[in-house]
């Protein structure tokens, strides 16, 4: 099995580590060898979160500047910030909806354009899945599902050894139970949206 590694991006507060855990699970549901380590910014809502997960055989987590073969980005502004672990064969997907920093709210830094940011990912990869990932959270029922959603997104790839089945039964495992119904409705959406920009 071909080594597969993917570095996801988020704002803290977006379930990029809930993300993580639940493609670990599906990993390990199907025998799939995965290695993750995590990056965190501040310990509160707002700061940098970056998830680094290798499948198959590796001996470790660290993905250097251009080895991605699989993106994710959780908020646009953010998937600038890490463009540079992307290369010519990645396959990138970001939500366009912006989650701007204290610095921008305060009038100390200015957020980039979500049509710069779209074309240079355009531009530098292989791939690209830009939507509006809060919008189908909201349609799925709970605005906090943006990182389900996304998982269905990155799941239509089909660039990991893992398949949509295991993903939806590690949801139904690691997710509240409260929230599995729209946990899953997110995924199915996101799966749906992937399908569009092929």
């Amino acid at each position: 099995m071909d080594t597969k590694r993917l570095i996801i991006v988020a704002v803290g507060g977006q379930g990029n580590l809930l993300a993580s855990r639940v493609l670990g699970e599906a990993a390990l549901l199907q025998g799939v060898p995965v290695r993750m380590s995590e990056i965190h910014g501040m310990a509160q809502r707002g700061g940098v979160v970056e998830s680094s997960i290798v499948f198959g055989e590796a001996q470790s987590t660290i993905i250097s500047n251009g080895e991605a073969d699989v993106f994710v980005s959780f908020e646009p502004s953010e998937a600038l910030r890490a463009l540079g672990r992307c290369n010519a064969d990645t396959v990138t997907i970001t939500n366009l909806s912006p989650l701007p920093p204290f610095t921008v709210a305060i009038g100390k830094g200015v957020y980039p354009k979500i049509d710069t940011v779209t074309s240079l990912l355009a531009e530098k990869t292989k791939r690209l899945i830009a939507f509006d990932a809060v919008k189908l959270a909201e349609k799925a029922g709970n605005v906090l599902s943006v990182n389900m959603v996304l998982l269905g997104a990155l799941t239509q790839t089909g660039v990991l050894p893992i398949t949509a089945d295991s993903i939806k039964e590690a949801i139904s495992t690691k997710t509240k139970a409260a929230f599995v119904e729209t946990n899953l409705k997110a995924f199915e959406l996101g799966f749906s949206e992937a399908q569009k920009h092929e």
